[in-house]
């Protein structure tokens, strides 16, 4: 494993750089397999539309609908991975929602001139990824004990962000030309890659992995926790305060604020910029803070700085709004996954994550039609006076929620 992650001095030092000392050794191979995964999925996913569109002849509602029918899918797909990486382990279902992404762009070069196929196989991409969420970060806190868990968490996000960075360039090089069987040749390989990394690499069990399967159902626990569905409620609106700003954000600042799309192509990349650089020293700088106190801070962070849109919108302001929200941002992922690990129990916590990760999905098959139908009905002002105040409620039921449960071990 050592040899895999450090393979020459400048790796090392890269490493340092992002990381520090904060990786533990057994997620490391966690750490390798998210960076070339999501470097896979984010070089295919901003073009599918473009290609169901331009190449497979399929209409814009059309394509809504598949993108809706993909996040309506991907919520039951998260708690349904989750729960049968708790029966047949994590890195089954790993492995399985990974041959999904190899097996992803080689159909959508067989299936031109089939518009349902290919509409069918774009739901399927976000219903796969979903699909393995869940099993990720229970995979994480069957590795690291409680007190670290939360900067595990760091560690795998920051992994992820750095193959965000490197997806779309790589993406829109391979389709130069409006070659597109190029680039799912491409994808196909970088998934193949990660597949291996994850076949080859990934433990089968870690120090905490519960020693055997549960014996009762994972859906009646789940149903009886009022706390933990109340935490995922709260989770669910936090996370429409995220889509607000992958989805809406770009439409607002280009059609009401005056901003040009190539310069929304600077700002977004403080983004992954800040949490690539950021996040784990934040998380290390806050570890003695307690979870409620970090949660009721973050998502008001994250929903509120785009209300001040209405007092100023020039490009530097638009700039330090979205480090704002991206402050919150980091507060809150690592902190909510850590809760969500400390409300589970040992021996259904895959369930427990699968849940919680479909929260996600929840956001994305709501946020976009629901937010853009405010903004054309109200106003562009209107609409982040919404997510506004859907963070506020968000922070108050994630921190009553949070209250009185013995959290405080997995966020140390």
């Amino acid at each position: 494993m050592t040899r895999l992650w450090i393979t020459s001095g400048g790796v090392r030092r890269v490493g340092r750089l992002v990381w520090g000392e904060d990786v533990d050794p057994e997620l490391r191979p966690v750490v390798a397999v998210d960076i070339v995964g999501a470097f896979a999925m984010t070089t295919l996913f901003p073009f599918m539309g473009i290609w169901a569109v331009d190449r497979l002849g399929a209409s814009q509602v059309e394509l809504s609908f598949a993108f809706l029918a993909g996040a309506l899918g991907a919520i039951g797909a998260g708690y349904l991975g989750g729960h049968l990486s708790d029966h047949v382990g994590r890195k089954r279902v790993i492995l399985t929602g990974t041959t999904g992404l190899v097996a992803a762009p080689i159909v959508f070069a067989v299936v031109s001139g089939h518009v349902l196929l290919g509409l069918a196989a774009i739901a399927c991409v976000s219903i796969v990824n979903s699909a393995t969420n869940g099993a990720e970060d229970a995979l994480v806190a069957d590795l690291v004990p409680p007190e670290r868990r939360e900067r595990g968490y760091a560690a795998i996000r920051v992994a992820k962000n750095l193959g965000v960075s490197f997806g779309p360039p790589v993406g829109g090089l391979l389709l130069l030309g409006s070659a597109w069987s190029r680039l799912f040749g491409g994808v196909a390989v970088i998934a193949a890659c990660s597949w291996f990394l994850a076949w080859r690499f990934l433990p089968a069990r870690g120090r905490f992995t519960p020693d055997a399967p549960p014996a009762r159902g994972s859906f009646a626990a789940v149903r009886r926790d009022r706390r933990f569905l109340a935490f995922a409620g709260a989770m669910s609106l936090a996370w429409m305060t995220y889509v607000a700003f992958d989805s809406l954000l770009a439409i607002s600042l280009v059609r009401s604020h005056g901003v040009a799309p190539a310069a929304w192509g600077l700002i977004v990349v403080v983004n992954p910029l800040l949490v690539t650089c950021v996040q784990l020293r934040l998380t290390r700088a806050t570890r003695n803070v307690a979870p409620a106190l970090k949660l009721a801070f973050a998502m008001p962070l994250m929903g509120v700085p785009f209300a001040f849109l209405t007092v100023a919108d020039s490009i530097p302001v638009v700039v330090v709004l979205v480090a704002v929200f991206v402050v919150g941002e980091m507060l809150w992922v690592p902190t909510s996954q850590a809760v969500v690990s400390a409300f589970a129990p040992d021996d259904i916590r895959g369930a427990y994550m699968g849940v919680f990760g479909s929260t996600s999905q929840v956001a994305w098959a709501i946020t976009p039609f629901a937010g853009l139908q405010i903004r054309n009905a109200f106003g562009d002002a209107a609409m982040w006076d919404t997510i506004a105040c859907l963070s506020l409620v968000a922070a108050l039921v994630g921190v009553l929620a949070t209250r009185g449960r013995d959290v405080a071990s997995a966020t140390v």
